[in-house]
């Protein structure tokens, strides 16, 4: 049985990754057996959660995980979208992750309040020493990567302009191709899933709240894949 090495239940969200999320969807949608365990990321191949384990066999990153089950298992998850869906299939995950992602990642450490009740949690009995630490690394990599040199009412904006596009594209869906649910769904989900709890007070949720097509979206999704967690209150510890 294939192991997904994941965060667990945390802040209203099935996992506090949306690359958690993305993978175990998908996992879902390919219809193998799997199991969640909770793992650290230093234990994976890429240093980074999520990473599955297929015997015996560690594959790390969500699109290389994705790659691999669709190879070993003969699988294609975009059956039935046309070649111009696939790619806009990728586009979109494109946005989400390397755009969105980025904004959730800021809006979670780089708000002492929202720091402080939410990252913290993963160095509770370390030193402050350590937790502090780790915040500034995060500091310095939202820093390098670019997000970390805009003011917090800018990432908003820029945001809010991802998902502007995004409720574009999907418009009336109820998936991103229509009526037929591709893997790109599944990124787009976790982005949305990881954005939009409550838990956490940005105007990177504000942005997305602005979107009902988009808010429904992300129910349906939660619906058919996490019903225990359709509706539930976000709460501070791990479930």
């Amino acid at each position: 049985m294939i192991v997904l090495a994941a965060f667990g239940p945390l802040w209203g969200t099935p996992d506090p990754s949306p690359f958690v999320i993305k993978t175990e969807v998908q996992l879902k949608m390919a219809g193998l057996a799997y199991r969640t365990e909770r793992r650290r990321p230093p234990e994976g191949p890429k240093g980074k959660v999520p990473f599955i384990e297929d015997d015996g066999q560690l594959i790390g990153d969500s699109v290389l995980i994705r790659d691999h089950i669709e190879t070993k298992y003969g699988l294609d998850l975009d059956a039935g979208l046309s070649p111009r869906e696939r790619a806009l299939g990728w586009a979109a995950e494109r946005v989400c992750e390397d755009h969105i992602y980025w904004a959730i990642v800021y809006a979670r450490w780089a708000i002492p309040a929202n720091f402080d009740k939410g990252p913290a949690v993963f160095f509770q009995g370390a030193p402050d020493e350590v937790r502090e630490a780790a915040r500034a690394g995060m500091g310095q990599v939202l820093h390098g990567q670019g997000t970390g040199r805009h003011s917090l009412a800018e990432i908003g904006d820029l945001a809010g302009r991802s998902f502007a596009a995004l409720s574009t594209l999907i418009g009336d869906g109820p998936y991103l191709a229509g009526e037929t649910l591709g893997a790109a769904d599944a990124s787009i989900f976790g982005c949305l899933a990881a954005a939009g709890t409550p838990f956490f007070d940005t105007p990177v949720r504000d942005a997305l709240m602005r979107h009902p097509n988009l808010v429904a979206y992300r129910d349906r999704m939660m619906q058919r894949f996490y019903p225990q967690f359709a509706g539930a209150e976000p709460t501070p510890e791990p479930a």
